[in-house]
């Protein structure tokens, strides 16, 4: 009994048990509450970890710190997972919410990916690559920063219910396509409005009359013409139109 009355003395002694708890461990209304570093061997079950005021919460791990919620029938509901190369997360929906927790900043599903911010701001020097379509009421460049929209070896399709509008609004416009360029308008108008519109060399020319090639050379005024398909050509001008009488232009391929 002596040995045992000294023996349960040493490990009160050396485990610091008190009425509220054990060394670092105390027991009170509210939960457990633990000082220092603590060590847990096995997991750990519990409803809510919080820090001290003021302090932060460190959870240190040799290898993975693993987090997992669980529903009423033990079934895996969340997951995350912070690794030495990654973090990842498993679950039906992943957010990141604003410090008030209002608003929505960022949201994860297996059908789409929602951005809430007012700008989404992509600082790479190769851009953004989409693999699919993108759906986006504004695209817009830093000041001072050229906008480039780019298919390296598909086409470019920009499409709108009510209208796609491109601006630059200080500096020049650009399109540029290996084969066709295709302006479209089923229902309205193309309309160009501009100080000066050129059409370059690469317009057909008809030829209105058999001259010699030195009335050809001081042949300076053209007419433009249409054929029935669209397609546009040039015509030396001359005191009436002359579009009809080169109209062989149009039978080109």
């Amino acid at each position: 009994m002596i040995v045992n009355l000294a023996l349960t003395v040493w490990i009160v002694k050396v485990m610091n048990f008190t009425v509220d708890g054990m060394g670092n461990l105390q027991v009170n209304g509210q939960g457990i509450r633990l000082e220092g570093i603590s060590e847990f061997l096995l997991p750990l079950y519990v409803k809510e970890i919080q820090s001290r005021r003021a302090s932060p919460l460190v959870v240190r791990s040799d290898r993975n710190v693993t987090v997992n919620a669980r529903n009423d029938q033990g079934q895996l509901t969340g997951q995350l997972t912070v690794g030495p190369d990654s973090v990842e997360a498993r679950c039906q929906r992943f957010e990141v919410r604003s410090r008030d927790g209002g608003k929505v900043l960022f949201s994860v599903d297996e059908k789409k990916i929602s951005i809430g911010t007012d700008t989404v701001r992509v600082t790479g020097s190769d851009g953004e690559v989409f693999g699919h379509s993108v759906e986006t009421p504004h695209i817009q460049a830093d000041a001072y920063q050229d906008l480039k929209l780019e298919s390296p070896t598909r086409a470019l399709t920009m499409e709108a219910p009510r209208g796609v509008e491109v601006t630059a609004a200080r500096g020049k416009l650009k399109a540029a396509c290996r084969k066709d360029l295709e302006l479209q308008s089923t229902e309205g108008e193309i309309f160009l409005d501009a100080n000066t519109i050129r059409l370059g060399s690469f317009l057909p020319l008809g030829v209105y009359s058999p001259s010699s090639d030195a009335a050809s050379k001081k042949q300076t005024v053209y007419e433009l013409c249409i054929c029935p398909d669209g397609k546009l050509y040039f015509s030396p001008a001359g005191s009436s139109s002359s579009c009809y009488s080169t109209s062989s232009v149009c039978l080109w391929n």
